[in-house]
């Protein structure tokens, strides 16, 4: 045998070892033996009858745990098995909670301690009442906003529409009988949800070279119900290419990666991270994205077990019950199928999910060279060596190599146009590797590539 989820190797007995069935008891239970050394081999115990009425007896007084304690023989050598099995409830040593993970023993505290305290007491991060919220906190436009996308998508009626925000609330368990309001309600419609929540925001970057070359950035924030459609909105227009392509004699523009995908992906980064960690991450590649959100995969998902039918366990069901009913999730765990189904049709490497740095991160393959966009690709959209400008962008390029220090609003003046406008050509052109920034962001200086 190895050592692993629910096995453990000692070749003696100390008692701080009470840990170890401490994190068994609050994992998927497990086994410990004592008297087998790290390679499996077994090197014996001399104590071995006494440990067989000590640790069982010591483990109910100090843990309230009663483990299977068995003694083995081997070869004339003799080593004892520790039998735990998981509690429902949470189990301390000396005040403090363990956790079996893989083949090693963490203990928790801060933000995971919350959250495993929670799970064990059958509880919700986003079920619990928020604080200090009123209904005054809550934005009606942002009801409105959901109803009108849930009566679209033929999950809720029309009726719905003449319904106070607050029956609205009461009817999506957002609200409490006696009027508190949930986390869950003020991350989806509240006014100021960062006042609340500081890391509930959504954050993006465009690295160029390496990670220190930040190129651009943009920080998303306001209520959650509203922020994909946000994020979709600077992906298209600040971050990703779209390639031109035509329906008979319609032009049609298209995005480099499937975009309906590529949304499913942003609402499941949204809806299943932890809101206790720290924001969601999102870093635009040459070649890649990646996207990070705190809180990792279930307990037995892994990147294989979504690629198959699975269970959809969503970490907060008050939030994912609301975007399913607003028509932008699936249910049943068929979002993550849709994904695949959708890259594979554009004939693109599908995004590959892992746990990493305590969260989950999705890396999603860009189509820079417009492969998938079909055979009546408008002329000079899908290479990146031909790029047509306008030319007001050409007056751009000129002005920064007469003058590479000079800023966005300089060139607002010159070219007679609003700075925001001066701003998405120089996003543009920079994605295009046409122009680059050196330096941060209150100086440095231009280059043209």
């Amino acid at each position: 045998m190895d050592e692993s989820q629910n096995i453990e190797f000692k070749q003696s007995w100390r008692d701080e070892y009470f840990k170890y069935i401490s994190g068994f008891a609050n994992a998927r239970g497990g086994s410990i033996f004592v008297g087998i050394d790290d390679h499996g081999d077994v090197c014996g115990i001399k104590n071995a009858k006494k440990l067989l009425e000590d640790i069982p007896n010591a483990s109910v007084t100090t843990m309230g745990v009663l483990p299977d304690v068995n003694l083995h023989e081997k070869d004339g050598k003799q080593y004892i098995e520790i039998i735990v099995r998981a509690y429902e409830q949470p189990i301390s040593y000396k005040g403090k909670y363990y956790y079996r993970s893989g083949s090693t023993l963490q203990e928790l505290g801060g933000q995971e301690l919350q959250n495993f305290l929670l799970s064990k007491f059958g509880k919700e991060w986003d079920n619990l009442v928020c604080n200090d919220a009123t209904l005054d906190d809550i934005d009606p436009a942002a009801i409105k906003y959901f109803v009108n996308q849930a009566i679209a998508a033929g999950r809720m009626t029309e009726e719905a529409k003449n319904d106070l925000p607050e029956t609205i609330l009461h009817n999506l368990r957002l609200i409490t009988s006696d009027g508190n309001l949930r986390n869950a309600a003020v991350l989806l419609f509240g006014k100021d949800p960062q006042y609340f929540f500081p890391t509930s925001t959504f954050r993006i970057a465009r690295i160029g070279k390496n990670e220190s070359d930040l190129l651009f950035q943009e920080d998303i924030e306001g209520n959650i119900i509203q922020m994909a459609g946000h994020v979709m909105w600077q992906l298209r227009n600040r971050y990703l290419i779209a390639y031109n392509r035509y329906e008979g004699m319609q032009r049609v523009e298209q995005l480099e990666i499937p975009e309906d995908a590529l949304r499913e992906i942003v609402y499941n980064a949204i809806v299943h991270r932890n809101y206790i960690g720290t924001d969601i991450q999102m870093k635009i590649y040459d070649d890649h994205i990646w996207l990070w959100n705190f809180g990792e995969l279930p307990q037995g998902y892994t990147a294989e077990a979504l690629a198959n039918a699975h269970l959809s366990m969503p970490r907060n069901k008050l939030i994912a019950r609301v975007f399913y009913r607003a028509g932008f999730i699936e249910s049943w765990g068929r979002g993550i199928n849709k994904v695949r189904t959708d890259f594979g049709d554009a004939h693109l490497s599908v995004p590959t999910f892992s746990n990493e740095f305590g969260g989950t991160s999705v890396r999603i393959p860009r189509n820079m060279a417009g492969a998938n966009v079909g055979s009546d690709v408008g002329e000079n959209v899908g290479s990146l060596s031909v790029v047509q400008l306008t030319d007001r962008q050409l007056k751009i390029i000129d002005l920064i190599k007469k003058d590479p220090e000079t800023s966005a609003t300089t060139m607002s003046v010159v070219l007679s146009v609003n700075k925001r406008t001066i701003e998405r050509d120089l996003a543009a052109l920079q994605q295009s590797r046409i122009i680059r920034h050196i330096g941060n962001t209150s100086g440095g200086h231009w280059e043209v590539l």
